[in-house]
């Protein structure tokens, strides 16, 4: 799948400016309307090391109202959190009825960085695919309205990212040898993620793949693709 995307794609800085305070205001409104309709809204962000998904989610939420989204930046499990079923934690985190919750990075840690990274077994990592189909056809069911973003660059744009963070010094801690490590491994990410929208791909929990090379291009595909999915479950699509 991956290596079909076209990663050239691109927006002009003329079109940017024409289209994306629209696309901001219609932000704003669709949010409200989910609050008043009372849908919580799951939207979560995959992608490769440096492809912008902090940025993205910054950017996302910018126009936001903030009493109405709540942020979770996901790391590795906590002792505490490796004491329940591995899911918990995830669980814990969905929204209210109304609310938005934003997520940077989740529960496909489990089929991603858990299998590259020979965290746990294979069986269990396997079974994860299960798992997380379960999990959100289960909040699906109960009215969540699931989004899935995976930011895609190329190897190459990558490095150049890391080169670029590393140069400045405010900016330099973003890079550290682990993503280096990720960078070498690339093949071995590709996989991971191709199986991941092979067996995760569904009608209730689709993946948006963001042709992340451009920024201006990934913060319009991004707010469209939101505005577009809140519109036909408000039945609000032109």
């Amino acid at each position: 799948m991956l290596e079909k995307i076209d990663l050239t794609k691109k927006i002009s800085k003329e079109e940017f400016k024409e289209l994306y305070p629209e696309l901001q205001e219609r932000l704003y409104t669709v949010q409200k309307l989910s609050w008043d309709a009372r849908i919580p809204v799951v939207i979560l962000f995959e992608g490769w090391d440096a492809a912008g998904k902090g940025t993205s989610i910054q950017e996302l939420t910018e126009p936001l109202d903030p009493r109405g989204f709540k942020l979770y930046p996901i790391r590795a499990a906590r002792t505490y959190e490796k004491a329940h079923p591995w899911l918990w934690r995830f669980w814990a985190k969905l929204p209210a009825r109304g609310e938005w919750a934003i997520f940077d990075r989740s529960w496909y840690g489990r089929v991603l960085v858990e299998r590259v990274e020979n965290i746990i077994p294979e069986v269990e990592w396997r079974r994860g695919y299960r798992d997380i189909v379960d999990f959100e056809r289960t909040i699906a069911d109960d009215g969540h309205l699931i989004i899935k973003f995976f930011l895609h660059i190329s190897q190459k744009e990558q490095k150049l990212r890391f080169k670029k963070l590393i140069q400045d010094p405010l900016t330099s801690w973003h890079v550290s040898p682990e993503d280096w490590e990720h960078h070498r491994m690339y093949s071995d990410w590709f996989l991971a993620y191709e199986e991941m929208f092979e067996r995760t791909e569904s009608e209730w929990g689709p993946w948006t793949i963001i042709e992340a090379t451009d920024r201006r291009h990934t913060r319009v595909k991004i707010a469209q693709t939101i505005i577009k999915a809140l519109e036909e479950r408000l039945d609000l699509a032109a």
